[in-house]
C-alpha cells in the first residue's frame, strides 16, 4: 500500500507529545499500531520500520517517548552522547507516565475517522518494554515486543509493586516476545524469569529466542541482521492481522 504521513501533538497529563502518524493513502478505517521507539526516539530506522508496517494496512503512531524531557522533535544520535542522554531519560521517566501516554494515544485513536478502534503495540529495546507495558491497558489486543529491556530487572522508575512483570497477570492481549540470545542487555536468567512468570499467569503468548544481538532490527550499524529482521516483520504482520482485523 502507498502511505501518507503527518505529525500531530497529542495532549497528555504530562504535556504535549509529538507523534508521527503513518497510514494508508487509500481512504478507509484501519487498525492502529502504537510503535514505541528506542531511547533515541524517532530515528531514521524507526521511521522506516513504522512506514513498513503502515504499508501493510495499519495506522502506525510513533510517539516521542521522552517528550517531557526534551524539546519537541528531539532525535538522539547513535553515539555515546546520545546513548548517555537516552539512558538518563529512561531512568528519569516513571512507568506511570508512559501509562498515561498510552491512554492519551488511545483517546486520540478513538477520535480519528481513519482508525477502526482496534489497537496493538510494537516496540524495540525500551520500546519493546513499553509495548509490553501498554498491554496492561485493556484496549490493547496484541503486542509485539522486540528485545524488551528492563522487564526482568525492574530498573525503571515506578511505584512499589507496579513494575511491568509484577503486573503482567492483568494482560489479556496476545503477546509475541522476541529476544536475541547474544543480547547482553537481557541475560539468559532474565529471559527465563520473564518466560516463567508469563507461563505462571497463563498469558497468551509466543516466545522466540534468536541467534541475534541487541538492536538486530536497526538497519544502521554492525548488529543489523536483515534476514532475521524480515522474519520478525512477517511475524508482526501476522499477529496484528490475526488480532486486530
Amino acid at each position: 500500500m502507498i502511505i501518507q504521513s503527518h505529525q500531530t501533538l497529542i495532549s497528555t497529563p504530562t504535556g504535549n507529545m509529538q507523534t508521527s502518524v503513518y497510514r494508508p493513502l487509500e481512504s478507509g478505517t484501519y487498525p492502529t499500531i502504537i510503535f514505541y521507539s528506542e531511547i533515541f526516539q524517532e530515528t531514521a530506522p524507526i521511521t522506516r520500520s513504522a512506514k513498513l508496517m503502515a504499508g501493510h494496512g495499519f495506522v502506525v503512531l510513533v510517539p516521542e517517548v521522552f517528550h517531557e524531557l526534551n524539546p519537541v522533535g528531539t532525535v538522539l544520535a547513535y553515539d555515546d552522547a546520545g546513548k548517555d542522554k537516552g539512558n538518563a531519560d529512561k531512568f528519569s521517566k516513571p512507568l506511570e507516565q508512559h501509562d498515561s501516554d498510552t491512554q492519551s494515544m488511545i483517546r486520540f485513536i478513538d477520535e480519528q475517522i481513519y482508525c477502526s478502534g482496534r489497537v496493538g503495540t510494537m516496540g524495540v529495546c525500551i520500546g519493546g518494554h513499553l509495548a509490553f507495558r501498554a498491554a496492561l491497558n485493556s484496549r490493547i489486543e496484541g503486542a509485539f515486543c522486540l528485545y524488551p529491556t528492563d522487564i526482568h530487572s525492574n530498573t525503571l522508575p515506578c511505584e512499589l509493586g507496579n513494575d511491568s512483570l509484577s503486573q503482567c497477570h492483568i494482560i489479556n492481549a496476545e503477546l509475541c516476545m522476541i529476544f536475541g540470545k547474544q543480547d547482553p542487555h537481557v541475560s539468559r536468567e532474565g529471559r527465563e524469569l520473564i518466560n516463567t512468570t508469563m507461563q505462571d499467569h497463563n498469558l497468551l503468548y509466543s516466545w522466540h529466542e534468536l541467534n541475534a544481538q541487541h538492536a538486530f532490527m536497526r538497519d544502521e550499524g554492525d548488529r543489523y541482521d536483515p534476514a532475521i529482521a524480515l522474519s520478525c516483520y512477517q511475524m508482526a504482520i501476522q499477529l496484528f492481522n490475526r488480532r486486530l482485523s
